[in-house]
């Protein structure tokens, strides 16, 4: 990269705002303030590498790093265990599963290996998208089946996976949830509780609410920016909360199909991400291959030129394009 190209932060923020017609990383000024934090005491960071960025996931307290995986995946079980291992290698300190088959497959996988990931865990179907799990009895029910499944006593992490898209819960239903999760960390079966959801006012209002809550997932992809008022990452920081971001390559549509651009295109998207906030994206990774892309973008991230600033905005458009009609949504989070 030509060093004439190179810029600081402050240069790089006003620069992209002007390109995007001023708005599209305005106000992120904070977001790496807890990048190096863990730098001083690695001895207690869990699969701690140099080359690994770490960052404190809200008022859990847990040093996790700026990148997961995410549970979403087409390996199969053998495949799956050497991501894992190889994601250990790299770093990569947590797993995210929205379903109990990937909690399940990811507890055995490491047990398999004989180690330990910070586990962030939902039980998707039995969980308040369905009605019938909309009270805090039925929610211990699903969380003391996914421990059993699990074959685990204790996750790091249960987040609730609720609405998506396009709705939030009643207040009543709110109280239930918040009063499952509080008494499953009360009962040591979970360390930290949270919730997934796809609508940013039900967030607000929960985090606010609710000062239980410590994390929060959400979708965040190269399209997404902080809003220029009122956005989410007010209340986040104010609320000491933990963000998550799922989807981070939306939905695939990032990508063409050739392997080499695909690859170069995740870097940047990650990087994109990591610049611009505290959210930790959970890329899915198939292959001991993207596990390694991930770990380059990271160790990459320090620098993002204009260029490659108004390449990602001309990849944008084409994602947007390339939206399949069951992912539209995602035009929702464009602003964050």
């Amino acid at each position: 990269m030509n060093t004439e190209n190179k810029m600081n932060r402050r240069d790089f923020v006003k620069t992209s705002a002007m390109a995007a017609g001023g708005a599209f990383l305005a106000g992120a000024a904070g977001a790496t303030q807890t990048a190096h934090a863990a730098a001083s005491d690695a001895s207690k960071i869990l699969h701690y590498n140099p080359n690994m960025e770490y960052r404190r996931l809200g008022k859990t307290g847990l040093m996790v790093s700026s990148v997961g995986l995410g549970g979403h995946s087409r390996s199969n079980p053998k495949e799956r265990a050497q991501i894992i291992d190889r994601c250990i290698q790299a770093g990569i300190n947590f797993i995210d599963c929205a379903w109990w088959n990937e909690a399940v497959r990811d507890a055995g996988a490491l047990r398999a290996i004989g180690k330990k990931m910070h586990l962030l865990v939902s039980h998707g179907s039995k969980e308040p998208r369905n009605p019938e799990y909309r009270t805090a009895k039925k929610l211990m029910e699903a969380i003391d089946e996914l421990l059993l499944k699990t074959k685990l006593d204790y996750v790091d992490v249960w987040r609730i996976t609720c609405y998506e898209p396009g709705g939030r819960h009643t207040f009543n239903t709110s109280c239930e949830i918040v009063e499952a999760l509080t008494t499953a960390k009360k009962q040591g079966k979970v360390g930290h509780i949270g919730f997934s959801t796809h609508d940013r006012r039900w967030i607000k209002f929960m985090v606010e609410y609710f000062p239980e809550v410590e994390v929060v997932c959400f979708p965040f992809t190269t399209m997404s920016k902080r809003a220029p008022k009122d956005s989410l990452f007010d209340a986040l920081k104010k609320c000491d909360i933990g963000a998550v971001g799922i989807k981070p390559f939306a939905a695939g549509s990032l990508f063409t199909g050739d392997r080499d651009e695909d690859m170069r295109r995740a870097r940047l998207a990650i990087r994109y991400i990591l610049y611009a906030t505290d959210v930790h994206p959970i890329p899915g990774m198939n292959s001991l291959d993207q596990v390694d892309n991930v770990a380059l973008a990271v160790k990459e991230r320090k620098q993002y030129d204009i260029a490659e600033f108004q390449e990602l905005d001309q990849l944008n458009r084409e994602t947007w394009a390339r939206l399949p009609r069951s992912y539209q949504w995602l035009r929702d989070w464009e602003y964050v």
